[in-house]
């Protein structure tokens, strides 16, 4: 009797164990639960919320769904808050590096994501409890950002509320609430170019280190973005070492040659290109010289092609180089003479057409740069 009743005792324990676990199901109101998120530069952006629909609410939906500005939810401890930017649980925005909101300072992290509505202007709120329910429990002196947003009107009703990544950038991007008619833009900023550099240096401190292409990639980075030169200058240096394995590739002579040359240092960077010519290819060799007439030196240029020819006789490629050359400067005799050579050496239809105009400006007097 004692061990049925122990029995009888375990199962009742084990059914009521089980009667408190809830099962997944949809959420409450029909509403969805959802999430965006877009890599701006380096820092990835997360917004989780839940998407109520507007359920023919048209005209209903702002100022009276939406209250206007800070009321009691009549729940929790909060007895002014602001609408929860969504529906059911807290609506969160996260980020994984530093960034500017609306040209204000947030700090990498997660928070909770509030709109205080107002036909006159709204205010964004971010705040740093992101894990209480909904609005019930907002606090303003948990308030990590607060800053005026503008409504937009839309043409077309949005019926499920969504947030949206719009206007990118390299370095940023909008980030929209919309439903029904209203939209609510925000810019958020990264500092990418930081954020960037920190990585090179992180990672060239690793096995992605132990090639010159990785040290070439940072060196070019800058290169491009006229940046953070005197490193890049050191790292031009590693790629086009014997130690990383560059120090015979024309490319990692050729980004140091550009940085040298945009920090003052014409003389070191024409001696590195005359080393670097032995190293090159004949594609090389070629976008070299286009470079250099891109940079109006014409007569570099132009010996640039004509070692080029050396190297690489009868090519279509070499000779088109020729042609170029003497054509920017000035002397229309020879580039005509290399223009009939290279006619019958074009490879397609394409290059046969392009180079008939440029005998036809050549016979003009037009330079074909």
């Amino acid at each position: 009797m004692k061990k049925l009743f122990l029995l009888f005792t375990v199962s009742m324990l084990s059914v009521s164990a089980f009667s408190q676990i809830p099962l997944t199901v949809a959420p409450s109101g029909g509403n969805k639960k959802a999430s965006v998120s877009e890599r701006v530069g380096l820092t990835d952006i997360t917004i989780h919320y839940d998407r109520p629909a507007v359920k023919g609410r048209e005209g209903k939906v702002w100022g009276e769904l939406v209250p206007v500005g800070f009321t009691d939810p009549g729940f929790g401890s909060s007895k002014s808050a602001p609408w929860r930017a969504g529906a059911n649980e807290n609506t969160t925005i996260e980020f994984s590096t530093d960034v500017t909101v609306e040209g204000k300072p947030v700090k990498a992290g997660r928070y909770g994501l509030f709109l205080a509505y107002d036909p006159a202007g709204s205010t964004l709120i971010l705040s740093n409890n992101s894990t209480s329910w909904g609005h019930y429990f907002y606090d303003p002196k948990e308030d990590a950002l607060r800053v005026p947003v503008k409504a937009v009107t839309l043409n077309q009703s949005v019926e499920w509320l969504k947030y949206e990544f719009m206007n990118e950038s390299e370095a940023g991007a909008t980030v929209a609430l919309q439903w029904e008619k209203q939209m609510f833009p925000f810019r958020i900023e990264t500092d990418y170019v930081k954020e960037q550099l920190a990585s090179f240096r992180k990672e060239l401190r690793t096995e992605k280190g132990f090639i010159w292409q990785s040290w070439n990639q940072a060196a070019t980075w800058c290169l491009q973005r006229n940046t953070n030169l005197e490193e890049a200058l050191l790292w031009a240096d590693s790629a086009s070492s014997r130690s990383f394995g560059g120090d015979r590739v024309f490319g990692t002579w050729t980004i140091k040659a550009q940085i040298l040359e945009k920090l003052g240092r014409s003389e070191e960077a024409t001696a590195i290109m005359k080393k670097a010519m032995s190293f090159g290819n004949m594609q090389d060799l070629h976008q070299y010289g286009r470079q250099l007439l891109q940079l109006k030196k014409n007569k570099e240029a132009l010996e640039v092609f004509k070692q080029n020819y050396e190297k690489n006789p009868g090519q279509f490629t070499s000779t088109v180089g020729l042609l170029r050359g003497y054509s920017a400067n000035g002397d229309y005799k020879n580039a005509l003479k290399y223009a009939n050579l290279a006619l019958p050496l074009a490879p397609d239809e394409q290059n046969k057409k392009s180079i008939e105009a440029m005998i036809t400006k050549l016979k003009e007097g037009k330079d074909v740069n």
